[in-house]
C-alpha cells in the first residue's frame, strides 16, 4: 500500500512540473510573396516581336509584331502579309494588361473569322500570357486557348 501511495504521488508531481524548455516556434507558418508590382502602360511602350504557340506545345504558330503606346490608343498589330490592325486596350490592373483585336481573317484557319482577347505581364523583360481566340463559321463557333510570348524589337 505504501507503494502504491507512493506511486501516485510521483506521478501527480510529474504531471503537474514545468516543463524544463519552451516548445519549439512553429515552423510550418506559409510565407506569402509580396504581390508583383503594378504595370504601367509606359512599362510596355515600344515594338514587341510576339510569338503564338499552343498550350502544351513548343511550336510556334504565329509570329506579329505588336507595337504598343504609353497609354490605351494607338497600340496596333502586324501579321504576316497584313495590314496594320489595331488593338484595343481594354484594361490595365495589376500586373496584367488585356487587349483585343478582330475580328480579322484568321492566320491558321483560311476564311475563318476570329476575336481574341490576351492577357500579358512583364517578367524578366518580356511579355508573358495567354491568349483566348474565338473563331466564328457558318456551322459552328469555336474556341481555342494559346499561350503568347514577347520579346522587344531591337
Amino acid at each position: 500500500m505504501r507503494l502504491l501511495t507512493l506511486l501516485c504521488c510521483a506521478a501527480v508531481v510529474a504531471g503537474c512540473s514545468k516543463p524544463d524548455a519552451t516548445p519549439a516556434a512553429d515552423t510550418t507558418a506559409v510565407v506569402t510573396p509580396p504581390p508583383p508590382a503594378p504595370i504601367a502602360l509606359a512599362d510596355v511602350a515600344g515594338t514587341w516581336t510576339m510569338q503564338t504557340r499552343a498550350e502544351g506545345n513548343d511550336s510556334v504558330l504565329v509570329t506579329a509584331t505588336m507595337v504598343a503606346t504609353a497609354d490605351t490608343a494607338g497600340w496596333t498589330m502586324l501579321l504576316p502579309g497584313r495590314p496594320v490592325m489595331p488593338v484595343r486596350v481594354v484594361e490595365v490592373a495589376g500586373d496584367s494588361v488585356t487587349t483585343e483585336s478582330g475580328p480579322y481573317e484568321s492566320v491558321l484557319r483560311k476564311g475563318v473569322q476570329v476575336s481574341t482577347r490576351t492577357v500579358v505581364r512583364l517578367r524578366d523583360g518580356k511579355l508573358v500570357g495567354n491568349t483566348v481566340a474565338r473563331y466564328s463559321t457558318a456551322s459552328a463557333d469555336s474556341v481555342v486557348r494559346l499561350r503568347v510570348e514577347a520579346t522587344r524589337a531591337p
